[in-house]
């Protein structure tokens, strides 16, 4: 039998606030949710931006809506970026004479400059020829919105940070809200794998890049500064998954991180699900972060001309006043995406480990599929891999359940970044293949309109609202949206600014998630619903044992709701192992079939067979 990747928990951090639990979700349709569930949202909200909890008064939900989701930039001051303006001077007459700190002295001395003099600090220096300066001064920034965490929450504070980038703080405290979200301590469930059977695999779209990390190590010499020791280490782009490995989960197992542009949170998964359906790994963490609202990496997508530029979105608008809120805009008329900060964690799980442990089940990730775009006219281009990646994906979709699931209880998280490019090309690979599929109209979500681009975790932003739905029977509109654009290919699709309710029981199967990468770099996720996923469990193990696992399921649910209270009132628990738990080489158990590793119950056992028998067994005389 194939295993099943079963999702069992998800948590992270994205600017609608903590994922787990549905939390981030609810912030994108908190205006049509129960007002139960509008309550414990604003309390989510409440705690992580560090306000007052005694009271939740209108101002108090005013400033939670007001400084979540995309807004204007706070992470910097966007009218006084810190830049440099390359000049000189020149002597007005033959020569002039300056006075330098020795330790500030150039080495070797430039062409022109004489030592006249020396005293115990200082050296005065005859300079005769042109000096080239670079002066400090400030500019304002030409785009000015972005999605950033909720105001007031900061990573570093959750565990003792030590000048980590902030993606690296981000991912400490996604992996941590994902693991919590099982509801089951992660000491049981090593307990009940062998230590190469969980894997990790995370990555960044870009690297690190603030000035903890790449940016810094950059600019150091630019700015008579030396770099650190750290910088170099932690701007690598796979540090979400060593990290995750080495202060979260202690994991010996598979590892990586697979970078794929925007793709890059469903290339990691397809890691995972590999890993499990394969039976090389039982449980799998899955993930991406990314921090990019970083003053110089704005920038350089601006003048790249796929951001949207204050000036264009004020053209749009027929308007002097900005709208923040509504920069990005899919399918409709737009300028350029916004660039926005996230990490996204999933615990996957293969069935029977689930079923043993009681895990919640949220749903399922049968496969992902990737493909390139073959021979193209330039790197930032579309291509003809989406085609493929969205077909394959529905005609899983469509064997797994039919046609008529596919036709009426499907629908597909876009990627929709909000380019003019995007909104044509996507849509267009969407309506001909709702065509070929006879879906008469495709509900259609693109979830960066609230929280922009997060880039490597984006379409963790994707999966996880997916998850909401099925808890709330929501589909989020497209809320930046007034109409659809006229070159938008929709005649078999769903779009618009209003949410969609369907039954979160039967109404939808299926969702399907979509990514398309810079360079052509695709992917499309399968997610099976946990009404369906439940029936799968229940056809694999039989009525009795599956009522046995729902009894079992019990108490992890209770937890799951207690760890969701304690982190309201609390903060995240943040799993952070540092220096603790280390094993050394000499402490290892080393036999020809098994290695024992301690503080793991099972060992790693060896595979005695020969995979190239067929080759290699016979007579070699």
């Amino acid at each position: 039998m194939t295993s099943l990747p079963l999702i069992v928990g998800f948590g992270g951090i994205n600017p609608a606030g903590r994922i787990s639990n549905h939390h981030a979700y609810r912030r994108l349709v908190i205006d049509e949710l129960p007002q139960s569930d509008v309550e414990h949202t604003y309390r989510a909200l409440q705690s992580l931006m560090g306000l007052d909890a005694s009271a939740l008064t209108y101002e108090v939900r005013e400033y939670i809506l007001n400084h979540t989701l995309i807004r204007k930039i706070e992470r910097f001051d966007t009218d006084n970026v810190p830049a440099k303006r390359a000049t000189s001077f020149h002597p007005t007459d033959e020569s002039i004479q300056v006075a330098i700190p020795r330790r500030q002295m150039p080495d070797p001395l430039p062409e022109g400059w004489t030592v006249v003099a020396q005293d115990g600090k200082r050296t005065s220096v005859e300079i005769d020829s042109k000096v080239p300066l670079l002066l400090p001064e400030t500019r304002a920034s030409k785009v000015t919105a972005a999605g950033q965490l909720p105001t007031g929450f900061n990573p570093a504070k959750t565990y003792p940070s030590r000048s980590h980038p902030r993606g690296l703080q981000m991912t400490i405290y996604g992996a941590s809200d994902a693991l919590l979200s099982t509801g089951i301590p992660w000491s049981r469930i090593r307990d009940n794998i062998r230590p190469e059977e969980v894997s990790a695999y995370a990555c960044s779209a870009l690297g690190q890049c603030d000035a903890d990390s790449l940016c810094g190590l950059l600019q150091a010499p630019c700015l008579g500064k030396r770099p650190t020791s750290k910088q170099a280490a932690l701007s690598l782009a796979e540090m979400p998954a060593d990290f995750v490995n080495a202060y979260v989960l202690g994991s010996v197992g598979g590892t990586g991180g697979a970078m794929g542009a925007c793709a890059t949170f469903l290339y990691n998964m397809k890691q995972g699900i590999d890993d499990i359906t394969q039976g090389r790994a039982r449980v799998a963490m899955v993930g991406g972060a990314e921090a990019p609202i970083v003053a110089d990496l704005i920038e350089a997508y601006r003048i790249m001309g796929a951001i949207a530029e204050d000036e264009a979105m004020l053209a749009l608008y027929g308007t002097n006043e900005l709208d923040h809120r509504r920069t990005c805009r899919p399918f409709s008329s737009n300028a350029g995406f916004t660039l926005s900060e996230a990490a996204v964690y999933v615990v996957l799980m293969d069935d029977k480990l689930a079923i043993d442990l009681g895990a919640e089940v949220y749903g399922s990730v049968p496969s992902v599929f990737i493909n390139a775009d073959g021979y193209k006219k330039s790197i930032p281009g579309p291509g003809i891999g989406n085609y493929l990646t969205v077909a394959k994906a529905m005609n899983l979709a469509r064997s797994m359940f039919g046609s008529e699931s596919l036709q009426q209880r499907s629908f597909i998280h876009a990627h929709g970044t909000g380019t003019p490019q995007n909104r044509v090309t996507e849509s267009h690979i969407l309506n001909e293949l709702a065509k070929v599929h006879g879906i008469a109209k495709w509900p259609v979500s693109a979830v960066k309109a609230y929280l922009g681009h997060t880039l490597a975790a984006a379409a963790g932003d994707q999966l996880t609202s997916a998850l909401g739905t099925w808890r709330h029977g929501i589909i989020p509109g497209i809320k930046s949206i007034d109409q659809v654009a006229e070159d938008v290919h929709d005649s078999n699709l769903q779009i618009g600014p209003d949410h969609i309710h369907v039954d979160p029981d039967n109404g939808i199967d299926v969702a399907l998630v979509n990514s398309k990468g810079f360079g052509g770099n695709n992917a499309t996720g399968v997610v099976v619903s946990p009404i369906q996923t439940q029936r799968m469990l229940r056809t694999r193990y039989g009525n009795r044992e599956y009522a046995e696992y729902r009894k079992r399921n019990d108490s992890v649910r209770e937890q799951i709701v207690k760890n969701d209270e304690d982190t309201i009132r609390d903060g995240v628990a943040t799993v952070y192992m540092y220096g603790e738990g280390v094993v050394e080489g000499e402490d290892l158990v080393l036999k020809t079939d098994e290695i024992t590793i301690p503080g793991w119950n099972k060992t790693v056992k060896m595979d005695p067979t020969n995979p190239y028998s067929d080759m290699t067994d016979g007579d070699w005389e």
